[in-house]
């Protein structure tokens, strides 16, 4: 059995991310997807670059895939974040390596279309494949919600599913709740954390 593990933001999935996972079927028995998730405690972290929690990315991910896919919150962080760092050197980083591959039976590969991204796979040893970075970003997708939100026009509906717009409309007080805020992350070694639960 071979599982494709898929760890991504998808925040808010797109036609790219379908794309992907689409094609990740193809090459595996089992496609576990594992959006991204921040926790302090049982709550979990959003913000401006991580609107939408983890249960209505599950949602999105399920009316486009239904059972067809796994989706899990292995792909935790918890607070302190910084915790994480330095990459290697870190228990927790390892502690993450695990969790990741619970449940997963046989061989396994992870997905990246971030040479950066396959490089840190290597490093964890979860055999990445890197494909090609897809031209759709959830960032410009996010952007797009924004404006709408705020009024603008906005084309956000061309970038997403229609089962997903559904969802995402559904959820639109969260695109209303960060359309206007500062966005209270930190890149650190080139990845996105939110500055709530960096340190404790």
């Amino acid at each position: 059995m071979i599982t494709a593990l898929y760890l991504a933001h998808l925040n808010p999935v797109t036609n790219a991310h379908v794309e992907i996972i689409e094609e990740l079927k193809k090459d595996a028995d089992v496609v576990k997807v594992m959006p991204v998730v921040f926790r302090d405690g049982e709550k979990e972290i959003n913000s401006k670059s991580f609107p939408f929690n983890f249960e209505t990315r599950k949602k999105m991910l399920e009316s486009v895939f239904g059972n067809s896919i796994q989706v899990t919150d292995d792909y935790a962080f918890f607070a302190p974040f910084k915790k994480y760092m330095p990459p290697l050197l870190s228990s927790k980083s390892w502690q993450l390596r695990k969790q990741i591959l619970r449940g997963v039976k046989g061989d396994f590969f992870s997905y990246t279309g971030d040479k950066a991204e396959g490089y840190m796979l290597k490093i964890y040893r979860l055999k990445p494949r890197v494909g090609e970075r897809k031209s759709l970003s959830a960032a410009s997708v996010k952007e797009k919600l924004y404006n709408a939100a705020l009024g603008k026009e906005s084309s956000w509906k061309e970038d997403v599913p229609v089962a997903i717009a559904k969802v995402i409309e559904e959820d639109w007080k969260t695109v209303e709740k960060f359309a206007d805020l500062e966005d209270m992350t930190t890149r650190v070694v080139g990845m996105k954390f939110p500055k709530e639960g960096w340190s404790k």
